[in-house]
């Protein structure tokens, strides 16, 4: 006998959402509709050419890091989402900036910066791209990699600046506001004014920290001459004889830090001398470069830097005088602060002294009622039979009250009760 299936269970199977549909409903509720992984996705970059072209493109992770020879942590430096401090790092074939709202990525032909709707970053775009343009015809001073680091330098110096200077403007009405008068509203305002100061202190601070670590390090300095460096490996390459006879084996000549991988299928003998005559090249590429580097160690490094090392002086002293003026003014609103305590303190004391005079005052009447309690009492003394007895206590009892309270006036007068 045939067992008819329960239509509950059709039902329940038709019925039940597949993993898939689950997370598209969990996600539509949740306003996405599917998580990407983090760092695989692509991001818009406007990348500015040598000549001054630009071009808006959206690139992933992993294209840059083959394109400019970079490892992944560096471009972590530069993902929007993670607030990184103030950074400038030279590597083998680029130099990656990050410097306030500017992240970028400069080679010695072009510039990848992170594209944004940020004043800065346009800024950036547009200035770079008239300076490039402007240099055509002229004589390049400084290559394209340190104009691009330049502006990014400048820009940052002037924007943190521009902050200082606004915020001084603010401030100092404020401070003198409230050294005059004593309110909880100026105090809150110079509260919030004094978070700002010390945030805007500490983005200055990393900015002239990094610059001075890299005037401090030659060899890092070294490292971000690009455009030579290029120059000399395209030199060396085409005057090469070992390079020149190397067979088409389908090998691309890529950085050293990025895989060789073949491109087409070759004969195992053509391979087998392609990748011993390559190996041979590296080989002396690699002690050339060896050699290049002790040699640079010396006196002439310092000679062969002495062009970035002018450039990077230049805004440190910028950046420093910023950071100066931020320090004034925390010295002027500390000074403001010692001002308002002694105010307080002196107004402190004069409220302890008069509550102590309140207290002898006090003392005095008492003794006068002591005085006025002892004759009114009901009770029989020869005392009391001379007329005159009361007269007598109570010009004792005024001249001992008054030289007690000229005491108190006179001791507590030079007395500084509460330090100011």
């Amino acid at each position: 006998m045939l067992m008819e299936k329960p239509e509950n269970s059709n039902k329940a199977e038709s019925t039940a959402p597949s993993s898939g549909a689950r997370t598209g409903a969990f996600g539509h509720v949740f306003g996405f509709s599917g998580v990407k992984k983090r760092g695989h996705g692509s991001r818009s970059w406007i990348k500015i050419e040598q000549n001054g072209n630009t071009k808006v493109m959206e690139l992933d992770k992993s294209t840059i890091m083959k394109d400019c020879s970079l490892p992944s942590r560096d471009l972590r430096l530069l993902d929007p989402l993670f607030i990184y401090p103030s950074a400038i790092l030279g590597r083998e074939k680029a130099i990656v900036v990050n410097l306030e709202q500017i992240r970028c990525v400069i080679t010695a032909d072009e510039a990848f910066v992170m594209n944004s709707l940020d004043g800065s970053v346009m800024q950036y775009k547009t200035e770079l791209c008239n300076r490039l343009q402007a240099s055509k015809d002229q004589a390049d001073v400084l290559p394209f990699e340190f104009k691009a680091l330049e502006l990014a330098l400048e820009l940052t110096c002037t924007s943190l600046d521009a902050q200082a200077k606004e915020l001084a403007s603010e401030i100092r009405p404020v401070l003198d506001e409230l050294a005059s008068s004593i309110s909880t509203l100026n105090l809150e305002r110079v509260r919030r004014f004094k978070g700002n100061l010390l945030s805007l202190t500490q983005r200055v601070q990393k900015v002239r920290d990094e610059i001075e670590h890299l005037m401090d390090d030659d060899g890092d300095m070294a490292e971000m001459y690009l455009t030579e460096k290029k120059e000399k490996m395209e030199g060396y390459m085409s005057n090469d004889p070992d390079i020149d006879n190397i067979p088409s084996v389908g090998v691309k000549w890529i950085s050293k830090s990025a895989p060789v991988s073949p491109v087409a299928p070759v004969s195992p003998g053509a391979a087998t001398i392609g990748s011993q005559k390559l190996q041979r090249a590296l080989s002396s590429i690699t002690r050339s470069s060896q050699h290049e580097s002790i040699t640079t160690s010396s006196s002439s490094q310092k000679e062969d830097i002495v062009e970035l090392e002018m450039l990077l002086e230049a805004y440190f002293v910028f950046i420093d005088h910023t950071l100066s003026k931020l320090s004034s003014l925390k010295e002027y609103i500390d000074d403001t602060e010692d001002l308002i305590n002694i105010k307080l303190g002196n107004v402190q004391n004069q409220l302890i002294q008069f509550e102590l005079l309140l207290t002898a005052a006090t003392f005095v009447v008492t003794c006068f009622a002591v005085v006025t309690g002892v004759f009114g009492m009901n009770f029989e003394t020869p005392v009391f039979n001379n007329p005159f007895t009361f007269n007598w206590v109570l010009i004792i009892s005024c001249i001992g009250c008054g030289i007690l309270y000229f005491c108190f006036l006179v001791y507590f007068k030079g007395k500084k009760l509460v330090p100011v």
